[in-house]
């Protein structure tokens, strides 16, 4: 069916302006979606309409169905896992992109995005203070990010495992990847779907602060190479998803120099609080890994989904993945220009790097800052309340915007069991008035809640409701 350009322009409009007061107003709705398994399929055809359906018709039911079963991850009120916000700036540019229509796998398929994605790549890497050596790419996700890392640590590892692969090779031995147990669980899905196999992930110990022990890890390397085990990788964390400790880089990054072992750093959430002088210290040695990844759509303002990747030794991911059919074949490529198909197992890219060209562009590195910062220390005010109150205690350090604690009310004697159910009925009981949304973790085998700040629109006032609420139901438990 043929649009006209009159009704584009009328429902363009009509839709622009709900989104504006979605963005300014999302508060009118709960944070956390209320409705049953099943409602949205039960409230829907089962087939689609044999004719055309008018855009009027088409939106009504996004109101009526879709939006009542949305979480509302724009919510200054939505504290759970890690807080995120897509900027004014980054929807209009994905409206933009969407028109576009780019399919960026060659640079002729669209000169256009492979070049701004080098350049807006180029410009947050500077703000994080890594060095010029490493490349970027934009994935979808850190998980893919890693993924990409660790296939590019065993291509230089394993003899012709692009060719051969790893079935059946008496020539091959075990191989073994490190990382944390506070790592995220994509690095244990990323040795899977590699054909390691689960079994040669070695999860290293932590300290009392959740950071990998770097003596743990020369322990294991060690143990493994005497057992014949050769080592591929370490996963070194910086802002572990439960906690945010941030893993000892340098000393991690010494060890696999010296053992010739790929470093791969997953700052997925944290990373770019490196652009704060003050917080830069806490990445030092990162300069030092093979690759880091860097989540833009995490705590950067960047609608969902832009992972940033960046790699020292990019040649190693275009020898994973570079393979380029008569049909991609152009002459550009006798002239250096670098051919975004090459660096991934997708051939089609989109035109991600245009929202966080804007992104950067309207606030720039000053608002930026500002941002996290704001941020911050409305993180570390809770966190002060969390300590300062005896019916409450925190079970992790606090070093960006993530507070991790528990009720425990004065004088409670149950199990820790028993404990662990009151926690549960506590965070169930705040995310049921809809006004904010937290989520838990496990530390030490305790259930931890979790209160993530990262909206744009979160305030001193949203923070403080939080507080009152787990205070007001605590006290009911």
């Amino acid at each position: 069916m043929k649009v006209d350009p009159s009704d584009f322009r009328r429902h363009g409009h009509a839709l622009v302006e709900w989104i504006a007061e979605y963005l300014a107003g999302s508060e009118r709705y709960p944070v956390l979606s209320r409705v049953a398994p099943g409602d949205v399929r039960r409230a829907l055809p089962d087939a689609a309409p044999e004719q055309g359906e008018s855009f009027e018709s088409i939106f009504a039911d996004f109101e009526r169905v879709l939006v009542p079963a949305l979480t509302h991850w724009n919510h200054p009120g939505f504290f759970g896992y890690f807080a995120i916000t897509a900027s004014a700036p980054g929807v209009l540019a994905e409206f933009l992109s969407a028109a576009l229509n780019q399919q960026a796998m060659l640079w002729r398929t669209s000169p256009a995005a492979t070049e701004l994605e080098e350049v807006s790549l180029g410009w947050l890497r500077r703000l994080m203070g890594l060095p010029d050596s490493f490349e970027g790419v934009i994935y979808d996700t850190a998980s893919i990010s890693s993924l990409h890392a660790l296939a590019a640590a065993r291509e230089l590892v394993m003899p012709d495992v692009r060719e051969r692969g790893m079935a059946g090779r008496a020539d091959l031995g075990a191989f073994r990847v490190y990382c944390s147990e506070q790592a995220h669980v994509s690095i244990d899905k990323a040795v899977i779907l590699l054909g390691l196999g689960q079994r040669s992930l070695r999860h290293v110990a932590v300290d009392a602060d959740f950071r990998m022990r770097a003596d743990a890890l020369r322990t294991a390397i060690s143990e493994d190479r005497t057992a014949g085990v050769t080592p591929l990788a370490v996963v070194a964390t910086a802002g572990t998803t439960s906690t945010t400790s941030v893993d000892p880089l340098g000393e991690i990054a010494t060890i696999c120099r010296r053992e010739g072992v790929w470093l791969h750093v997953d700052a997925a959430y944290a990373g770019v609080t490196a652009m704060l002088p003050e917080y830069r210290p806490r990445f030092a040695g990162w300069e030092q890994a093979d690759s880091v990844v860097v989540n833009p759509h995490k705590w950067l303002f960047t609608p969902f989904d832009l992972s940033a990747f960046y790699c020292r030794r990019m040649d190693a991911v275009r020898q994973a993945f570079s393979l380029v059919p008569e049909y991609l074949q152009t002459p550009e490529g006798a002239r250096g220009v670098r051919n975004l198909m090459d660096t991934g197992v997708q051939l089609g890219r989109r035109f991600r790097a245009l929202k966080l060209w804007m992104v950067l562009r309207h606030f720039g590195a000053a608002g930026l800052r500002a941002a996290l910062n704001e941020h911050l220390r409305l993180a570390q005010i809770f966190r002060a309340w969390v300590d300062a109150d005896p019916q409450f205690e925190r079970l992790a350090p606090a070093p960006f915007s993530v507070v991790c604690f528990r009720g425990r009310p004065a004088g409670f004697s149950g199990t820790a069991e028993e404990l662990d159910a009151l926690n549960a009925r506590l965070l169930d009981a705040v995310n049921a008035t809809g006004e904010v949304f937290l989520s838990h973790t496990r530390l030490n085998g305790r259930f931890a809640l979790r209160l993530a700040v990262g909206h744009l629109r979160t305030t001193d006032e949203h923070v403080a409701r939080a507080w009152e609420l787990l205070k007001q139901h605590l006290s009911q438990s």
